[in-house]
């Protein structure tokens, strides 16, 4: 069951979005902190977006558990931000040739050795900082 996980790395890693949408159910669901996307094609549209923007994107996976139907990993991702990037809210960064190195960890659940739903967490903050954005000042407006 833990393989479907291992099959997915290695199709993120090479870029390969048909191998991507292959490990999930029709019905998957997968969540990102920037978005969440309810099939395979939305799934393989935020992996082919990402890798416009890192298009030396890859993970890195420290550790792997598994308890029944659900896997558990934690992951570096690194890549260097040459294309436009995608930001919360609609923005678009253009490249800014920076890298960047984050933990991540997800949860993914199984059945039938495809994923039926991904929970993929990782700090945004430390991902804007690396690539040179700073969030406003937030002023105590309340005295």
């Amino acid at each position: 069951m833990a393989d479907v996980v291992d099959r997915l790395i290695s199709a993120l890693n090479t870029h390969d979005v048909d191998a991507v949408m292959r490990c999930y159910l029709p019905d998957a669901v997968a969540t990102w902190p920037d978005m969440e996307a309810g099939n395979p094609q939305e799934i393989g549209s935020y992996c082919t977006q990402m890798w416009e923007a890192f298009p030396n994107l890859r993970f890195t996976r420290w550790e792997k558990t598994a308890c029944g139907d659900a896997i558990a990993t934690e992951m570096v991702a690194c890549g260097t931000q040459t294309g436009p990037y995608l930001l919360v809210g609609g923005e678009v960064l253009e490249a800014t040739g920076r890298s960047v190195s984050a933990r991540c960890s997800c949860f993914w659940n199984v059945v039938d050795d495809l994923i039926a739903s991904q929970r993929f967490y990782y700090d945004q903050l430390q991902v804007y900082a690396q690539l040179g954005m700073c969030l406003p000042p937030v002023f105590d407006r309340s005295g």
